[in-house]
C-alpha cells in the first residue's frame, strides 16, 4: 500500500459521493413550489441540488436541478423530495448529472427529530444490516411508523431509501474498482445477484456490465483493486476552509491511528477506522478544488461492505454536508463574527470518525487516549505507515478504574448511545449523569461525536443571536484564537 506514506493520488475516480448545494426558497409541503422549482432547472442553479429532484414525464429520466441538458417544457416536469421517491415513480437516473450522487439534503445532518436521525442512521447503513425493524428499534417506534413518516414527507420508505443508496455504492464500485460484479452485488448490501441486477437495470437502464463499461474515458482503466483501496472524491457544497480543519485534525491526531503529513496546503490526513464488518484505513487529502468541489480520497476495507458507512463517517468528520450559506448569513449579522467570517468563509465544523472514540479522548485527553492505543487497541494486520491500531472498543476499557471505566461502560452496555441516530438530548443528559463527565466534556461530544450544529461551549460567550449555528460560530472564535489561525 504505497499510500500509506506516499502522497495521494486517487486518478481516473469517477464517483463524487455528492453533496447538494443548499437552496435559498421557500418550499410547498415537501417539495419545492413549482415556480422556484422550474426557475431553479431553467437556470440550472446548482444551490438546489440534492433539496429536490425534477423528473421529465416524456424522457423517463429524473435529475437533479443544475443538470446541463436542454431544459424540459415546464409541464412535463415532476417534482420530487428524494432519488429514492424519483426512482419509485418509475423515472432512472440520468446519465450526464448522475442525481444517485446526491444521497440527501443537508438538511438530514442538522435535524434532530425522527425523520432526521432516521435519514442519518440509513446513511449509516442501518437498513442493510439491521432491516426496517432495526431501524425502528433504535428510534423507539414500530416500523410501521417509520414508513408513515419517511414516506410522508419524503416520498419513499426506509426500504427504497436504502436500495437507492445500495444503487449509487454499487455504481461507485462498477466503475472504480476491477472486483467482479458478484463480488460487488453484495460488498453494495445486496442480498442476491438477482436483486443487484433488477436494481441496477430499473435505476440505470442499464445492466451492470453495461454501467461499468459506460464509465467516464479513463474512469474504469484504473480498475481500482481491493489492495490498492477505493479512490474517491468527497464532494462539499460553497466554500470550505480545509486549512483549518487539517490544523484541528493534526492538532488532535492520536499516535497509532491518525497522522497528518506533509506541508500546510497540501497535507494528507490519514487516520484507521472501526467498521461494522471489518476495519478500514483512508487517507483524505488537503485538495482545493475551489468553491462546490471536493476532498481527494482513498479508502481501504478488509470488507468492501463497509464502503457506504465508511464514506457517511467520513462526511461528518470533514463536516462536508454544511449549509455554508446559511451559516455565513446568519454568523455574518453578528458584528463581532462578522470579520471572522469574512476571513474564513464556509468555515466549518468538523464532526468524528467514531462517535464513542471521541467521547473517551473528550474525557481523557490526547495523551492517555495514545496510552489507551497502546494497551487496547486492536493491532491492524499491517501496519500503515505510523498508523498501527484501531482504537480500543468501549467494552474493552470498562474495566478501567474512574470516569473512563464509567464512560466506558456506559458505551458498551447502551446506556449511552452516541450513534449517526441518537438522540442528542438524551445522549448529552446520560452523559452528565456520569461521574467524572463535566459540561464542557458534553458539549465537545454533543458537537463533534453527535454533529450537534447548535452547541454553545462552557466559558465562551455564545448569544442566542448565532443559533440555529452555535457550534460553527465557537469554531469561528475557536479557530481566530489558535496559533495555525490565518
Amino acid at each position: 500500500m504505497l499510500w500509506c506514506s506516499g502522497a495521494l493520488a486517487p486518478r481516473n475516480v469517477v464517483s463524487e459521493f455528492r453533496q447538494p448545494q443548499r437552496r435559498q426558497s421557500r418550499t410547498l409541503g415537501n417539495v419545492i413550489d413549482e415556480e422556484t422549482g422550474y426557475e431553479a432547472v431553467r437556470s440550472r442553479d446548482a444551490r438546489f441540488d440534492g433539496e429536490f429532484f425534477f423528473a421529465v414525464e416524456t424522457t423517463g429520466i429524473y435529475c437533479r436541478p443544475s443538470c446541463p441538458a436542454v431544459t424540459p417544457k415546464r409541464q412535463n416536469v415532476r417534482y420530487y423530495a428524494t432519488a429514492a421517491a424519483a426512482q419509485g415513480s418509475g423515472f432512472r437516473a440520468c446519465r450526464r448529472c448522475r442525481p444517485d450522487a446526491v444521497p440527501g439534503s443537508a438538511e438530514w445532518n442538522v435535524r434532530a427529530d425522527v425523520v432526521g436521525r432516521a435519514m442519518r442512521m440509513i446513511g449509516d447503513g442501518v437498513v442493510d444490516r439491521e432491516g426496517v425493524p432495526g431501524l425502528a428499534a433504535r428510534l423507539g417506534y414500530s416500523s410501521r411508523q417509520v414508513q408513515r413518516q419517511l414516506t410522508a414527507e419524503l416520498g419513499a420508505g426506509p426500504v427504497a431509501l436504502a436500495r437507492a443508496q445500495r444503487a449509487h455504492t454499487a455504481r461507485v464500485l462498477l466503475q472504480t474498482t476491477g472486483l467482479p460484479i458478484t463480488e460487488i452485488a453484495f460488498a453494495a448490501g445486496f442480498a442476491s445477484v438477482r436483486q443487484f441486477n433488477d436494481t441496477i437495470r430499473a435505476v440505470y437502464a442499464l445492466t451492470p456490465s453495461a454501467l461499468r463499461a459506460a464509465a467516464p474515458r479513463g474512469g474504469s482503466a484504473g480498475r481500482a483493486t481491493p489492495a490498492a483501496g477505493v479512490p474517491l472524491r468527497l464532494a462539499y457544497r460553497g466554500a470550505y476552509q480545509a486549512g483549518a480543519v487539517f490544523d484541528l485534525l493534526a492538532e488532535e491526531a492520536v499516535d497509532g491511528v491518525e497522522q497528518v503529513s506533509g506541508e500546510r496546503g497540501g497535507r494528507t490526513y490519514r487516520r484507521t477506522l472501526r467498521l461494522p464488518y471489518g476495519t478500514g484505513i483512508v487517507a483524505v487529502e488537503e485538495s482545493d478544488h475551489g468553491v462546490g468541489g471536493w476532498l481527494d480520497a482513498r479508502l481501504h476495507l478488509t470488507d468492501l461492505r463497509d464502503l457506504t458507512t465508511a464514506v457517511q463517517r467520513l462526511r461528518r468528520l470533514f463536516d462536508l454536508d454544511a449549509d455554508p450559506y446559511a451559516v455565513d448569513e446568519r454568523l455574518g449579522a453578528d458584528p463581532r463574527l462578522a470579520p471572522l467570517v469574512a476571513a474564513r468563509p464556509g468555515l466549518r465544523s468538523p464532526g468524528a470518525a467514531d462517535p464513542d472514540e471521541f467521547a473517551v479522548r473528550a474525557l481523557v485527553g490526547r495523551g492517555e487516549a495514545a496510552s489507551l492505543v497502546e494497551r487496547y487497541g486492536k493491532a491492524l494486520d499491517a501496519p500503515c505507515g505510523t498508523l498501527t491500531h484501531v482504537f480500543p472498543e468501549p467494552g474493552a476499557l470498562a474495566g478501567e478504574p474512574g470516569p473512563l471505566g464509567e464512560l466506558a461502560a456506559a458505551l458498551a452496555d447502551g446506556r449511552v448511545r452516541l450513534d449517526a441516530g441518537a438522540d442528542r438530548e438524551d445522549a448529552g443528559a446520560g452523559l452528565l449523569a456520569l461521574a467524572g463527565v463535566d459540561a464542557g466534556v458534553v458539549a465537545a461530544v454533543r458537537m463533534r461525536a453527535l454533529g450537534d450544529p447548535d452547541v454553545g461551549l462552557p466559558g465562551l460567550d455564545v448569544p442566542e443571536g448565532w443559533r440555529p449555528w452555535r457550534s460553527y460560530g465557537v469554531r469561528h472564535v475557536l479557530t481566530s484564537l489558535s496559533p495555525s489561525g490565518d
